[in-house]
C-alpha cells in the first residue's frame, strides 16, 4: 500500500475544488501511489485510458461540499462571529459571486483571515479523517 503526503492530498483536493462542483476530478490509487487527473473545462483526462488500474484500490477525491466545508461553513462562521449579517450573507448565497461578496464583507469587518484561518483548519481536519475512513495512509 502506497502512502501519500497530506500536501499532495490537499493539492488535488484544492484540484477537484477549483473549479463548479464537478467539472474536476481526481482520483488516488493507493497501490500504486498515483493520483489521476481530469477536468472538463481544460480537456485533462489521465483517467480514462487506465485499463490495468485496480479500480477497488482507487477512491475519488472529495469536494468542499462532500466534506461539509462549502457553505455550511461559511454560515457556521457567520453565525459564530457575525451574527447580525447572518441574514444579509444568506441572501449573498443565493446569487452567482457570493463568495467574492462574502470575502469582501469579511475585509470590511476585519475578519478575512481569520476566515482563512478557519477553513483551512477545517479542511485539514476533514481531509485527515476522510483520509482515515478511506484506508489512505499518510507518511507524516
Amino acid at each position: 500500500m502506497a502512502k501519500f503526503s497530506f500536501s499532495e492530498i490537499k493539492d488535488a483536493f484544492t484540484y477537484v475544488g477549483s473549479a463548479m462542483y464537478g467539472m474536476n476530478s481526481a482520483v488516488l490509487c493507493k497501490d500504486t501511489g498515483n493520483i489521476l487527473y481530469r477536468s472538463d473545462m481544460a480537456g485533462i483526462d489521465e483517467i480514462e485510458n487506465q485499463e490495468d488500474l485496480d479500480w477497488d484500490q482507487c477512491v475519488d477525491v472529495p469536494n468542499k461540499n462532500d466534506l461539509d466545508l462549502g457553505r455550511n461553513l461559511v454560515f457556521e462562521f457567520v453565525k459564530e462571529r457575525l451574527p447580525d449579517d447572518y441574514g444579509r450573507v444568506r441572501k449573498m448565497f443565493r446569487r452567482s459571486g457570493a463568495y467574492s461578496r462574502y470575502k469582501a464583507l469579511l475585509e470590511r469587518r476585519g475578519l478575512l483571515q481569520e476566515w482563512y484561518d478557519v477553513e483551512n483548519s477545517r479542511e485539514e481536519r476533514a481531509l485527515r479523517k476522510w483520509c482515515a475512513e478511506n484506508g489512505i495512509e499518510l507518511d507524516g
